[in-house]
């Protein structure tokens, strides 16, 4: 079962997750009384930010949705990253324009049925 789903582990979003801790990290010392902390921190947490973006682009991240099976382990990179990714606002902002893959269709809701009682408060008391 575990070959069958794609949980989007990748090392950019690894690598942008352990930068986001050390921020973090820094400005909860800044908090507790070192002033510098809390800029300093400040500064890493957005680095974190450009450092998961510059690998996605350098095809350590994944596209919108779910890869294929063959690109699901962490190690493997994106073969599909230079010409940008269809729907991804990174890809756009750096310049990739990919083709936009348009929104799937979302299925209408099943129409109510008259006359039918559903159980639920005052359900059981005569009218």
């Amino acid at each position: 079962m575990s070959g069958h789903h794609d949980e989007g582990h990748t090392v950019a979003g690894w690598t942008g997750c352990a930068v986001a801790a050390v921020g973090t990290a820094v400005i909860g010392l800044g908090v507790c009384g070192w002033r510098p902390g809390i800029w300093l921190g400040s500064a890493v947490t957005a680095a974190a930010v450009v450092v998961t973006w510059v690998l996605h682009l350098a095809g350590w991240g994944k596209p919108p949705g779910v890869r294929p099976a063959d690109q699901h382990p962490l190690g493997v990179r994106d073969r599909s990253a230079r010409q940008g990714h269809a729907g991804c606002a990174g890809c756009r902002l750096a310049g990739r324009r990919a083709a936009w893959a348009p929104a799937k269709a979302v299925p209408e809701p099943a129409p109510e049925t008259a006359g039918i009682e559903t159980a639920g408060a005052g359900a059981d008391m005569p009218a």
